[in-house]
C-alpha cells in the first residue's frame, strides 16, 4: 500500500510535530518510509485540493490532512477550518479515497501543542480523556486501518 501526506506549512512548529507523529504511525503500521511521499501547502485551506490532487492519481491507498488552526479575535479561525474539514471530507466522499483528518483545530496554540508532542504515539483514544498526543500519530494509523478495510470492500 502506498500513502500520501498533505501538510500545511502554517504554524510550522505544530504542524512538523504532526508530519514526525506521523511518520511514526506509518512505521508502527508497518509501512516505510519509501511507500508514503509527502506534499507541504501554504495553509491548512488548501488541504482539500491538494488531498483531490493526490487521490486522483490513483496511487494512494489512502491520504493523510496535517494542519494547524488556532482561533484568533476575528472569524477567519471558522472559515478555514470550516472549509478544510469539509473540504476535506468532500474529497473522501467523491473519489473513494480514504483521507483521515489530521487538522488540529484549537483556541490556544498551548492546545495545539498538547495535540502534537513529539514524543508521543497515540496517546488517548477519542473515547478517552484528552491528555498529550500526537494527532499526526493518530491520522496515519487511521489511513492504513480505513485503506485495509476499503481492500475488503474491493
Amino acid at each position: 500500500m502506498r500513502f500520501a501526506i498533505i501538510r500545511s506549512r502554517f504554524n510550522g512548529e505544530i504542524t512538523q510535530s504532526l508530519l514526525d507523529g506521523a511518520v511514526r504511525g506509518f512505521g508502527d503500521e508497518r509501512i516505510g518510509k519509501e511507500l508514503v511521499d509527502t506534499y507541504d501547502v501554504p495553509g491548512a485551506f488548501e488541504l482539500p485540493v491538494a488531498a483531490l490532487w493526490a487521490a486522483q492519481t490513483r496511487r494512494y491507498n489512502a491520504i493523510v490532512c496535517l494542519g494547524c488552526v488556532i482561533r484568533g479575535d476575528t472569524p477567519h479561525f471558522d472559515y478555514v477550518a470550516g472549509e478544510a474539514a469539509r473540504g476535506i471530507a468532500e474529497v473522501a466522499r467523491t473519489t473513494g479515497v480514504p483521507v483521515a483528518f489530521g487538522v488540529l483545530t484549537t483556541d490556544t496554540l498551548e492546545q495545539a501543542r498538547l495535540r502534537a508532542v513529539r514524543e508521543a504515539g497515540g496517546g488517548p483514544n477519542h473515547a478517552e480523556a484528552s491528555g498529550p498526543s500526537n494527532k499526526g500519530y493518530d491520522a496515519a494509523r487511521s489511513a492504513v486501518m480505513m485503506a485495509q478495510l476499503r481492500r475488503r470492500f474491493d
